[in-house]
């Protein structure tokens, strides 16, 4: 998710996914889940992971998931920077977060063996980044 993910910045914003998704982008499921500002989405599909990082060599890349112990609020991100999150069944592949540990962040939640639901959890990290930056959404 690059930060720019919210309805109400429908026309800056821009969703970069990776394929293999786990959910269809066609028009009938698009309808059916009430986005009807997907028309003014820049959506972009990526083969793989390493292609977007080679494609944004100057952004930084966080990787959102519960095994960390680095919260998303001592990050200091950047406008361009951007937030990895995996399925909400599963979360980031291990192997990535392995490769990537110093950048893995975390969104405290109470010990009662259950996470924030995936929108909520980049809705807030969304929130944290744009504060951080004076909410300077730049058109992309």
């Amino acid at each position: 998710a690059r930060f720019y993910s919210d309805e109400d910045f429908a026309r800056l914003q821009q969703i970069l996914l990776l394929k293999y998704l786990g959910f269809s982008l066609d028009e009938k499921q698009i309808k059916r889940a009430g986005l009807d500002y997907w028309k003014d989405v820049k959506l972009k599909l990526w083969d793989s992971l390493e292609e977007l990082m080679d494609n944004y060599k100057s952004s930084n890349f966080y990787f959102a998931t519960t095994k960390t112990k680095q919260k998303y609020t001592d990050v200091n991100y950047n406008i361009d920077d951007f937030v990895v999150f995996g399925p909400e069944s599963k979360g980031v592949p291990e192997k990535i977060l392995e490769e990537n540990s110093r950048t893995c962040i975390t969104i405290p939640m109470l010990p009662i063996g259950r996470s924030l639901n995936l929108s909520n959890s980049a809705a807030i990290i969304l929130y944290e980044s744009l504060r951080q930056n004076d909410f300077n959404m730049k058109e992309m």
